[in-house]
């Protein structure tokens, strides 16, 4: 699973002309999601998502997480974060997550951070054609890659 977090000031997506999902201060998440993931891995992203401490305290240091400061989110389904370019130029996404089971992951992650973590969390609407927008704070922008940070045996 992949997360691109950007800090932002506000951010919106919209699908056919009309707003669908937005956010003030707080982050914007890409999510990208592949058939090797679980729930049990996006608890931990979820976890490490919001106990980032990327905004500033009151002494301008990056200290503070998405709950200390009241922070939103806004969470985009992007499977593109899986995209394979290492053979020409036009890239593959067979690596992405089968539709049906990156929804199922989406939809969990997006009911974890509301129902277990409190936070104001609204979306794109998955497999749409979606016009994101956004004033990123910083800039700031972390990527989270379970493959990276977490062992899927565990």
């Amino acid at each position: 699973m992949k997360f691109v977090i950007q800090r932002v000031t506000n951010a919106s997506v919209e699908v056919d002309g009309n707003v669908v999902g937005k956010t003030e201060k707080g982050f914007l998440v890409l999510l990208g999601a592949c058939n090797s993931d679980t729930k049990e891995i996006a608890d931990k992203m979820v976890k490490k998502l919001v106990g980032l401490r990327i905004f500033d305290d009151e002494n301008g240091k990056t200290n503070l997480s998405i709950n200390d400061v009241g922070g939103q989110m806004l969470v985009v389904s992007q499977f593109t974060l899986y995209a394979d370019c290492s053979h020409g130029n036009r890239p593959s996404f067979i690596n992405a997550g089968d539709p049906a089971h990156a929804n199922e992951l989406y939809e969990y992650v997006v009911n974890e951070l509301r129902e277990t973590y409190g936070i104001h969390t609204e979306t794109g609407i998955f497999g749409a054609e979606m016009k994101v927008s956004l004033l990123n704070d910083g800039p700031f922008t972390i990527l989270l890659d379970s493959d990276e940070i977490f062992s899927k045996g565990k």
